[in-house]
């Protein structure tokens, strides 16, 4: 009697006490959370390591007299020419900028050789590195310098882009969070069809959100770790798209267990033993995969590993913590209209995933054979995909700043209109300046400041910004300049290009061996990991390829962010195996239990198939949120992850993975002891088949 009195006073306090503890936790990080957006930083130099040459230039420049400088060009144009009218508009408008604001030298107009275009440079030290007294310098000059009666002015220059780029990453929190609830609410009710359930994962997801925003605030007041607009909207897309992946897979193995077990505290139990350990197995992998990044030399996919890994296991604590505790106190009622009752048995459904494992079953070598063709074919759209991506086709619609620069690109087809700047050893100025002005490809180059025994030298090119002359020039300067740096906006970009590349080389092939030996010691085998290594690389191939036909062709798009490939790779390796470990870790369940390899597949797939469509659902279409993103590189890297996700859930999976491991039968297991026939006949154990989640397929 005292024994069942302390079972139920159990029962009844320990979700109770989860609750609370998630309240305290959420009281603890709420101060931080809020501040995650002040220390987010997206300038193109703070993405860049400390090594390279566009790194030191701006550090530097921050020690010389009066600081960073804010660079901006000032650009007035008419169609028909430019009147004397306007020149004197232009003139006086540059005359109270001056006046306004501590500008570096005295601005100098610069007219196109047709007439149609006066631009002034204009550079300021006031802001500094402080990017709020940046964004409010380049308001202040826009608000000055305006046109009107058919006279067109537009603010451009690596500080009005920046600027920007900044208005636009510090829009993405509110709309990203917003946009990718209502997909996750919509799919949830969808799969669940129920009023009330799908209310609970969303709101813990969102809990899960709020505390990994106070984790990665931590993070970067701790460790130092990189924070930028990209790293933080892909954390939240991870906590939403992981942690809902978490939660069908918890919810659907809660309502099997509440038919066969009465009270909710211990289906719930028996839910969290049956399947914890392959949730556990799949963040595992997934925080593995995304840690790889560490290895990185770009700030930015450095940051993103332990921000990405941070949102994952967030959301694995919620999901498996918070999210039972609630359903739990909320009792079998939260199903309703279909409530689970103690004893019934779910109504015999057709499955579209029987269907898919019986075409596998009979002809899997064909199968296998064609999903690889077909693979292979799409792969080939890689040899499609547009140049690298200039900073000025970064926005899918155009602001002031990339106006500008086309204007310039047309008015002054004959000179550089954006500076290549140069630091050089004081002492060396003079010859340096004589050797910059006799580098072919050099059109002009003056001496700027000089401080802490550096002297800034800003260089013009003959060719248009981050063109192919201009990008030939700046590598000739540092062949050139030994002792110097070379540096700017358009060097930036050249250095992230080169870190990029260099990050390529190095962390794939750390990822592939950190998740195949994650996945050999839980599979307990070499080849069943080598197939599913093999399969979401097959389908990271093949996402590329399908973007390279629509990259350019379909959306427009005239680059392709140089870090899509490895942030595409870790992400779709890291995540295709998450599905990967669902569905094998049933078939070695099956093969423990008596099971021949063949027909453990074939069950495999019938009783997870529907858990890992409506997982692969979620996941593809909390990415494919960032598609509706002004910003080129987030609309990429969601399209290809979306993608390659549905990719993995719908053919992969299904058909490659099945169809290998039916044809391998037992060898799909080797070396491991599944991979030997039993020594005896040994009865099977009847499966145990949770009820399929229904899921509207494509």
């Amino acid at each position: 009697m005292g024994a069942a009195r302390t079972s139920t006073r159990r029962r009844v306090a320990v979700p109770w006490l989860v609750l609370g503890l998630w309240i305290a936790v959420l009281a603890l990080a709420s101060p931080f959370a809020s501040k995650l957006a002040d220390v987010q930083r997206d300038r193109a130099v703070d993405y860049l390591p400390a090594s390279a040459d566009s790194t030191q230039v701006a550090s530097i420049e921050d020690r010389l007299p009066g600081g960073e400088a804010t660079e901006m060009v000032v650009v007035y144009h008419r169609d028909g020419g430019l009147t004397a009218g306007d020149r004197a508009t232009a003139a006086e408008q540059i005359d109270r900028i001056a006046g306004a604001h501590r500008l570096t030298g005295e601005p100098e107009g610069i007219p196109s050789r047709d007439g149609t275009t006066l631009m002034y440079p204009v550079a300021s030290t006031e802001p500094g590195q402080d990017e709020e007294a940046r964004d409010a310098l380049v308001g202040d000059v826009r608000d000055i310098a305006r046109g009107d009666d058919g006279l067109s002015v537009d603010v451009g220059g690596p500080g009005a882009l920046a600027t920007d780029a900044s208005e636009v990453y510090n829009s993405l929190d509110g709309p990203l969070l917003y946009t990718t609830a209502a997909v996750v609410a919509l799919l949830l009710i969808l799969i669940y069809r129920s009023p009330f359930l799908w209310l609970v994962p969303l709101a813990v997801a969102g809990i899960a959100d709020y505390l990994s925003m106070g984790v990665a605030y931590g993070l970067n007041q701790g460790f130092g770790t990189s924070v930028s607009g990209q790293s933080s909207g892909i954390m939240t897309i991870l906590v939403f798209g992981a942690g809902t992946d978490y939660a069908l897979l918890l919810v659907s193995r809660y309502r099997e267990e509440l038919r066969r077990i009465e009270r909710p505290y211990d289906a719930m139990v028996a839910a969290l033993k049956g399947c914890g350990p392959a949730v556990l197995a799949s963040s595992g992998t997934v925080a593995a995969g995304l840690l790889c990044l560490l290895a990185a030399d770009l700030n930015s996919s450095r940051g993103m590993g332990p921000l990405g890994t941070v949102g994952v296991l967030c959301a694995l604590a919620a999901m498996l913590t918070l999210l039972p505790a609630i359903l739990v106190l909320l009792g079998r009622r939260v199903f309703w209209p279909l409530v689970p009752r103690y004893g019934s048995t779910p109504k015999a459904r057709r499955s579209l995933f029987t269907a898919m494992g019986g075409s596998a079953g009979r002809r899997p070598l064909t199968v296998l054979a064609a999903g690889a063709v077909l693979l292979g074919a799409l792969a080939l759209g890689v040899l499609n995909l547009p140049g690298s991506l200039k900073q000025e086709d970064s926005f899918t619609s155009k602001p002031d700043a990339v106006t500008a620069m086309e204007t310039l690109a047309r008015a002054y087809p004959e000179r550089g209109t954006q500076p290549i700047s140069v630091i050089t050893p004081h002492d060396r100025a003079e010859a340096t300046l004589a050797s910059i002005r006799d580098t072919r490809g050099v059109d002009s180059a003056r001496e700027g400041r000089t401080g802490d025994g550096w002297t800034e030298i800003s260089v013009l090119a003959t060719a248009p910004p981050q063109s192919a002359g201009e990008s030939a020039t700046i590598e000739a300067l540092r062949d050139k300049l030994d002792g110097s740096y070379v540096g700017g906006p358009s060097a930036e970009q050249i250095d992230l290009k080169d870190t990029n590349a260099r990050d390529r080389l190095v962390v794939v092939p750390i990822v592939l061996l950190s998740v195949l030996l994650v996945l050999v010691a839980l599979l307990r085998s070499l080849v069943a990991p080598l197939i599913l290594v093999a399969a979401v690389v097959a389908v990271w191939g093949a996402a590329l390829g399908i973007a390279g036909l629509v990259f350019g062709p379909l959306f427009g798009f005239e680059g392709t962010d140089p870090g899509l490939g490895l942030l595409s790779f870790v992400f779709l390796v890291a995540l295709g195996v998450d599905y990967g470990i669902f569905l094998m870790h049933r078939m070695r369940e099956e093969c423990l239990n008596g099971v021949e390899p063949a027909s453990a597949a074939l069950t495999a797939l019938r009783t997870t198939g529907g858990v890992i469509a409506s997982a692969g659902l979620v996941l593809a279409a909390t990415f494919a949120v960032l598609t509706s993103m002004p910003l080129v590189q987030l609309v990429e890297l969601g399209f290809v992850i979306a993608v390659g996700v549905l990719l993995d859930t719908f053919l992969v999976r299904t058909y490659l993975v099945t169809s290998a491991s039916v044809a391998l039968g037992r060898k799909v297991w080797w070396p491991g002891p599944l991979s030997r026939a039993p020594d005896g006949p040994r009865p099977p154990v009847p499966p145990k088949e949770p009820e399929p989640v229904a899921v509207s397929v494509p």
